[in-house]
């Protein structure tokens, strides 16, 4: 019998996270029909021993090892291969879900035949609400948001309220693809490594006709960072996110918004400086 959700987790030497991710999940006992595929992308931390002495005392679990490191991409694409439901949940090692969030993504993507990709709030360790969702970014949202102060046009934001909102993109830590989406879409774009694919498939899903949707009322925690080794400053980041930002915007428009972000931080330096 067809599963309703698969839900996929990319593991790489994240094994405590990991752990606690999966319990999360497995003692709620969700009322759908689900499974969770975890891909280990060469772990060295424990984590693969300890997820097969899970794995065989959950018949809801199943492991697939990558003989080789393929990145985040190609490792979550490896289990939407292997799953067997209807609805996919990319979702990311450093994270708790919520009791009944899993139902309520489902029940809202079942009654919202136009979504492509429905993500969930993701809410700090905290509980403070995390930025979950993207405006695309375009050369006109980073002139607005750099040079003008028109704050989360280009950066991250959160929709105000707390109703289910269509939005451009949303946060890939906690990302449910329909069946309408893998049909049209398909599994994630193998030219990104890691970083940008959220919103490419954002991106692609609406020039296909269908919608993204944030749904507020199904709540993640995420330990925002953790699945990957946190960066040492802006400039690191950036360097890090070039490779795939090229790849999303083409050549041309990743130099163009590399100076337009660069001058309005420069601009908002001088300014802080001279006005406090």
């Amino acid at each position: 019998m067809r599963k309703t959700l698969s839900i996929i987790i990319a593991s790489y030497n994240t094994k405590n996270l990991i752990l606690a991710a999966v319990d999360s999940i497995l003692r709620q006992k969700p009322e759908i029909n689900y499974e969770i595929i975890i891909v280990d992308d060469g772990s060295t931390d424990g984590s693969v021993e300890a997820l097969r002495k899970l794995e065989k005392k959950s018949d809801k679990l199943k492991l697939i090892i990558n003989e080789k490191n393929l990145g985040y991409v190609q490792t979550n694409n490896k289990g939407i291969k292997a799953a067997s439901g209807r609805y996919i949940l990319l979702l990311n090692s450093d994270t708790v879900v919520k009791r009944g969030s899993l139902e309520k993504l489902i029940n809202f993507a079942r009654n919202h035949k136009d979504a492509g990709v429905v993500g969930a709030k993701l809410l700090n360790a905290d509980g403070t609400l995390q930025l979950s969702c993207y405006h695309l970014p375009t050369i006109k949202n980073a002139v607005l948001e750099y040079w003008l102060g028109r704050k989360g046009l280009f950066e991250k934001y959160a929709p105000k309220g707390n109703r289910p909102a269509e939005v451009e993109a949303v946060v890939g830590a906690a990302f449910l693809i329909t069946p309408e989406a893998l049909k049209k879409v398909g599994a994630l774009n193998t030219g990104y490594k890691s970083y940008f694919e959220d919103m490419d498939y954002c991106r692609t899903a609406r020039r296909k006709g269908l919608k993204v949707y944030y749904l507020p009322q199904a709540e993640i925690m995420h330990y925002h960072g953790a699945s990957f080794a946190k960066l040492a400053d802006e400039a690191n980041q950036w360097r890090k996110l070039i490779p795939s930002s090229k790849i999303y915007h083409g050549l041309f428009k990743h130099h163009l918004l590399n100076l337009i972000i660069r001058v309005g931080q420069k601009w908002a330096s001088i300014k802080k400086i001279l006005f406090g």
